[in-house]
């Protein structure tokens, strides 16, 4: 485990340092998501994040820690459940923050059970990414566009939810085909309004030449940044690892806060 905090030129930009035996990464958090902002620094102020592990590896695409569960876990034990019993409220400010390497976010459960996008208490990820060609880049807009459709029929049939189970349970085709219909057209100027949408400029020439993840866009909190110590990040990211995603080898984090 590293004992000094230094990180470089970049630490008086910093919020948190995390410690690890492969570097420091220093973090700076983003004032427009406070909600993430606080917990963070409030459980790292705790020692909340002190001798867990990063126990999700996936080179070229991100480094996730943060649950409580991974003290001291066993190898065999499945890790990425936990949390301190409380999520916290969406804040996505895209396109201002998205997903370049280096960007640090929350992780949460899938829309499916979770269509708030309410992040963890505590689980967060780093993205390391890959650099993409404009032509990928062009095909993953596509792919926001679709994601991005159906969370807005989703926003709108939400009120009709337990009616339209009520529905299918009797097996009421044409009513539910005519509820279909109406959630359709409430919804139609905000589908018009996304296909005219175009990744902004910025956020290309980001993925293709520093790299990201940019199907993560839109649908996750970014609330901070990588500001030193992303040789870090590609150091822990190409770790040998076995199932789930985990490491062979313990990659522990302690954290310090520097304001």
């Amino acid at each position: 485990m590293a004992t000094s905090i230094s990180c470089g030129q970049n630490l008086n930009d910093a919020d948190v340092i995390i410690e690890t035996s492969y570097g420091n990464i220093a973090i700076k958090l983003y004032d427009e998501t406070p909600l993430h902002r606080d917990n963070f620094l409030k459980l790292a102020r705790e020692g909340f994040y002190d001798d867990l592990i990063f126990h999700r590896v996936i080179n070229e695409f991100m480094i996730q820690g943060g649950d409580p569960e991974s003290k001291n876990a066993s190898a065999e034990q499945a890790l990425g459940g936990g949390g301190p019993g409380y999520q916290v409220d969406a804040e996505i400010v895209y396109p201002k923050y998205f997903h370049k390497k280096g960007a640090l976010a929350a992780a949460r459960t899938d829309d499916q059970i979770n269509p708030q996008r309410k992040s963890s208490g505590s689980q967060f990820y780093i993205v390391q990414g890959k650099v993409y060609t404009n032509e990928e880049v062009d095909a993953m807009e596509q792919s926001m566009i679709q994601r991005q459709s159906q969370t807005i029929v989703n926003k709108y049939f939400e009120p009709y939810r337990e009616e339209y189970m009520k529905l299918h349970a009797a097996n009421d085709v044409q009513a539910m085909q005519k509820m279909q219909e109406q959630v359709m057209k409430e919804a139609a100027d905000e589908l018009e309004a996304l296909k005219s949408f175009k990744m902004p400029d910025q956020i290309r020439e980001a993925y293709t030449t520093v790299g990201g993840t940019p199907h993560l866009d839109d649908a996750y909190t970014v609330f901070g940044e990588v500001v030193d110590g992303l040789d870090v990040v590609d150091k822990i990211a190409a770790v040998a690892t076995g199932a789930q995603n985990r490491p062979l080898q313990n990659v522990v984090m302690k954290m310090k806060l520097v304001k």
